[in-house]
């Protein structure tokens, strides 16, 4: 029997006070494995699935992963993942607390569960699943009340068919006009032209607008005000869509009648979501159901809405049976656009210091705008006046801006019932350095201060004068800086703060000691080591320009290197564990048999009566309430081999 894991990941197992819940479903073992779609779109109560969601993630545009990933890479066992979604914002926080678990919750996730594990057990699928695990599938839930999932090549089938009618509409379109006198063709390609150039447009100038908040150190706003963003970022992007597209209509398609433009630009919408669905359906992605929705829905909703508008003759009845028709994909998408600021606006607020969440969350806004919004383009050409909408849309992003620079909007909450606070790593560190013949060539004390986001520490300064650039942590030494980092995020955290403070008073320290260094008859150089300390170290491995780590005893034995050409070990056990012993081989072009890496090794002290210093606890007493420091001790010792 086939072994199949089902993993709930608890990206945010908390709710709302209206016991809303949110549930996402990825497929973790690949892209294969359709039977377990099939199994969870059968029998889930409450499902929430989307093969957009999967392919995202496989995608490696999200840089994290799931505990799941140790069944998926070393097990091959393929399995579901579960992921609470809604309110990451206090995702591993002191308010990550049972008493925010909803009853609703936990009973929905046992439903779906338990359905699923029924249906599997009563069906033939674990008998053998490797019968089924080949192909893929096209699958989304219909606003949770069911799954709808078919196979990939029925889905492409699909597409090309919806392709296929849409150049039928379009090719009868051109020659209806082409009998008048017009070139439907060519309007049809400047008609493509002004539309996308009104989205880089309009992303152009959101983006400013992101950077000019940026600049003026007013970062993430929205994060505990999100329709901040909107306000700022949207209104912006619909007004510069809504101006581009009135300036086409006034200086390009002048003298024309606005029933052959709004002809035009509802094909213009058509081509404008027809070509990424031929792209993505070329390139084999499920994704492509997506834009094919906005292609097939919309046609049919206009042609029935033609016919019915010459059979009444009103034009209100044209305009209520497109927007009816319009009803689901609108529906479809705003649960996706829903999800995807649910999942990414707590997120941004722990991305790092080099990445601007404005940038990234104005970009969304963009995205978000052009997909809502497109559909409707062609009613611009149909009115007789935008001025009015655009004023207002553009003072509202005006008024928003300026409040925003003046620091209206405080970015974070310590607020109980709704906490949004801000990330700080700390870590009361001692480092020691070492040369090759192995002397101290270096060594102090501190405590060692990271902000998760963008805006480092500059809240925090006031509350703590001390914490300021005179303090801030050069970059100057390998690997990773020459810092006890705990994950390998290094450069994605460039600002850190480092403030003097005497020795940690650590009772048991780490040792990490060279047992033998030996060259191997394959020309490499074999360095084994030995480590005993704590539950946690992290070891991080620096090769010599010329040499390269060729094999080690982890993992499959093939170095994986992180970011910037350096190796980053994690090594947990649980209380009581022998020494860790590990090799590492070396292959230098030039020949050379010292120096050839530089290794360091860090232990963190999460836990016991090793976690705790008094500076370290009495700096934690001045933190504001909006913030949470996570603090640990820790020790750093790097040696030249």
């Amino acid at each position: 029997m086939e072994k199949c894991v089902f993993k709930l990941l608890n990206y945010c197992m908390f709710c709302r006070e209206d016991n809303f819940y949110i549930l996402f479903l990825i497929i973790i073992a690949g892209p294969e494995n359709p039977w377990l779609v099939q199994a969870y779109s059968a029998a889930a109560i409450h499902p929430f699935a989307s093969v957009v969601a999967q392919e995202v993630f496989q995608s490696g545009i999200i840089p994290s992963d799931t505990d799941f990933r140790i069944y998926r890479d070393f097990g091959n066992i393929p399995g579901i993942d579960l992921a609470f979604i809604e309110n990451g914002y206090i995702y591993h926080t002191k308010y990550d607390t049972a008493d925010r678990i909803h009853t609703d919750t936990i009973q929905r996730a046992g439903d779906n569960i338990l359905g699923v594990l029924r249906y599997l057990a009563s069906s033939p699928l674990l008998a053998d699943s490797s019968e089924y695990r080949h192909g893929n599938l096209v699958f989304f839930d219909v606003s949770g009340m069911f799954v709808v999932s078919y196979p990939a090549r029925i889905g492409t089938i699909i597409n090309y068919v919806i392709a296929a009618a849409a150049l039928f509409y379009l090719s009868k379109k051109t020659i209806k006009y082409r009998r008048g006198g017009k070139n439907y063709a060519r309007d049809l390609m400047v008609g493509l032209f002004i539309n996308v150039t009104s989205w880089i447009s309009a992303l152009v100038t959101v983006l400013i607008l992101a950077v000019l908040v940026s600049l003026t150190g007013n970062s993430l706003s929205w994060y505990t005000h999100f329709y901040v963003a909107v306000t700022l970022y949207g209104a912006a992007a619909l007004a510069k869509l809504i101006l581009m597209h009135t300036m086409a209509k006034a200086f390009y398609f002048t003298n024309t009648s606005t029933q052959y433009l709004g002809d035009l630009f509802f094909d213009v919408s058509l081509l404008s979501w027809g070509i990424p669905m031929m792209l993505l359906t070329q390139q084999g992605l499920c994704s492509a159901y997506f834009f094919a929705m906005w292609v097939i829905f919309p046609l049919v909703t206009k042609l029935i809405a033609e016919k019915e508008s010459v059979h009444q003759g009103s034009s209100f009845r044209y305009i209520a049976v497109y927007l009816l028709g319009l009803f689901y994909p609108y529906l479809h998408t705003t649960y996706h656009v829903w999800a995807v600021f649910e999942m990414f606006t707590p997120i941004l607020g722990r991305s790092g210091t080099e990445i601007p969440p404005d940038v990234v969350m104005a970009s969304f806004l963009v995205i978000c705008t052009v997909i809502l919004v497109t559909c409707f383009i062609k009613f611009i050409y149909l009115v007789k006046s935008t001025k009015t909408i655009m004023l207002l849309l553009a003072a509202l992003s005006g008024v928003t801006f300026i409040l925003v620079c003046s620091g209206m909007f405080f970015p974070y909450s310590g607020d109980m019932d709704s906490p949004k606070p801000k990330r700080i790593f700390l870590q009361h560190t001692s480092r020691v350095f070492h040369n090759l013949n192995g002397d101290v060539v270096k060594q102090d004390s501190g405590i060692w201060v990271n902000g998760f986001d963008y805006n480092g520490v500059t809240h925090i300064t006031p509350h703590i004068l001390e914490l300021n650039d005179s303090v801030r942590a050069p970059c100057d030494v390998e690997p990773f800086c020459g810092f006890p980092w705990y994950f390998p995020v290094h450069r994605l955290i460039r600002k850190n703060w480092y403030i003097p403070a005497p020795h940690p008073p650590v009772k048991e320290d780490m040792d990490f000691k060279l047992e033998s260094k030996e060259e191997m008859p394959w020309g490499a150089l074999r360095l084994n080591f030995e480590v005993k300390g704590p539950s946690h170290i992290t070891v991080y491995i620096h090769p010599l320009e010329t040499c390269v780590l060729s094999s080690w005893s982890l993992g499959d034995g093939i170095p994986a290197s992180s970011n910037g050409g350096d190796y980053f070990i994690y090594y947990s056990h649980g209380l009581h564990a022998p020494a860790w012993k590990f090799w590492v081989e070396v292959k230098c072009s030039d020949g050379h048999l010292d120096g050839v890496l530089t290794i360091a090794a860090a232990s963190h002290y999460f836990f016991g009566e090793n976690q705790h210093s008094p500076e370290l606890d009495s700096l934690l007493q001045r933190f504001p309430k909006w913030s949470f420091p996570s603090s640990w001790v820790s020790s750093y010792k790097q040696y030249v081999y």
